[in-house]
C-alpha cells in the first residue's frame, strides 16, 4: 500500500534552516498534489504550501519568501526547504496528497493519503 513518510525535523535556532521531505512508498502511478501542513500545540492544522503534478506551487502568508516547496518526481519526493526559521514557525509538520496506486492486494486507485509528521521546534 501507499505510505506517505515525512523527514527531516529538529531542532534549529531561531533564523535556522531545515529541509523536510515527504517520501512516497508503494506501488505508485502518479502523485498529484502535494500538501504540507503544520499544526502547533493547541492550534489547528494549518495548510503550509502547495505544489501540483505540474509544479506549480502555493504558499500561506505567513511563509512566503521563506519557505520553497520542490518535487523529484523520480524519487516520488517532495521537499519543504524552510529558511529564516522562528518561533512561530514551531510545529508538526504534515505531507498530504493525493496518489494514484496500490490500494489493497488486488486494488489500485487514486486515494488522499497523510504521511505521520516530523516535529520542527525553533528554539535558542
Amino acid at each position: 500500500q501507499v505510505r506517505l513518510v515525512e523527514s527531516g525535523g529538529g531542532l534549529v535556532q531561531p533564523g535556522g534552516s531545515l529541509r523536510l521531505s515527504c517520501e512516497a512508498s508503494g506501488l505508485i502511478f502518479r502523485i498529484y498534489f502535494v500538501d504540507w501542513y503544520r499544526q502547533a500545540p493547541g492550534k489547528q492544522r494549518e495548510l503550509v504550501a502547495t505544489i501540483t503534478d505540474g509544479g506549480s506551487t502555493n504558499y500561506a502568508d505567513s511563509v512566503k519568501g521563506r519557505f520553497t516547496v520542490s518535487r523529484d518526481n523520480a524519487k516520488n519526493t517532495v521537499y519543504l526547504q524552510m529558511n529564516s526559521l522562528n518561533a512561530e514557525d514551531t510545529a508538526v509538520y504534515y505531507c498530504n496528497a493525493d496518489v494514484d496506486g496500490r490500494i489493497s492486494t488486488y486494488t489500485t486507485g487514486r486515494r488522499n493519503y497523510w504521511g505521520q509528521g516530523t516535529q520542527v521546534t525553533v528554539s535558542s
